[in-house]
């Protein structure tokens, strides 16, 4: 018997309305570049700390004054020159830069692939390996992780600036960081039994 058009894998024409409604999903595009012009801004703001921190190395008091301002830390005595506390608090700022740009990436190109359109990227030797198997459960789990990953930086900076927090503040955010917590295994867990149930109902 000869093989439809649909059997040799020729694209189906959509009605007019169906095709309206899934051409809809172009509209999310000047969100996804959105997101690229907000990773710009988070390249630029790392490269202006790091700048800021090895000028206060060197001893350039501007640039000190500017990381004590941006990191929110106080004391008791005039501070002329790095401490460890500062460095610290800097690099974890970094850290903390560099988790919520690959948030970004995650959002951009997960949710482009798997919302808006295919992008082919099979054969290219920089494909990322989560990209493999992504989809809307996947990517809701990897961006719990990495949220709770950002979290953690935050909450460890408030541990170590401690004496410039109230005890209340220190309080809700270690709350709202096990909220997190618990919200992203909950989320595992039930994308481990839908998958379990999906993989039942095959056989």
């Amino acid at each position: 018997m000869p093989s439809s058009p649909q059997s040799k894998g020729k694209p189906t024409a959509l009605r007019p309305l169906p095709s309206l409604i899934f051409s809809s999903r172009w509209l999310q595009l000047p969100l996804y570049l959105g997101l690229i012009a907000a990773q710009a801004i988070y390249v630029f703001h790392f490269w202006v700390e790091l700048v800021h921190l090895l000028e206060a190395v060197f001893g350039n008091q501007n640039a000190l004054q500017a990381l004590i301002v941006g990191i929110g830390y106080k004391s008791d005595a005039s501070i002329t020159r790095l401490n460890e506390t500062i460095i610290m608090l800097v690099v974890l700022g970094l850290i903390d830069v560099v988790m919520i740009s690959n948030l970004l990436i995650m959002v951009i190109v997960g949710g482009y692939e798997t919302f808006v359109s295919r992008m082919n990227l099979e054969h290219h030797p920089d494909q990322p390996e989560w990209l493999d198997h992504v989809n809307a459960s996947v990517l809701k789990v990897k961006l719990g992780t990495a949220i709770i990953g950002i979290s953690s930086i935050h909450l460890l900076k408030t541990f170590i600036n401690a004496a410039n927090y109230d005890e209340k503040v220190m309080m809700w955010q270690t709350v709202i960081h096990i909220t997190f917590l618990l919200s992203a295994m909950a989320i595992a867990y039930t994308d481990k039994l839908m998958s379990h149930h999906q993989s039942s109902g095959g056989h």
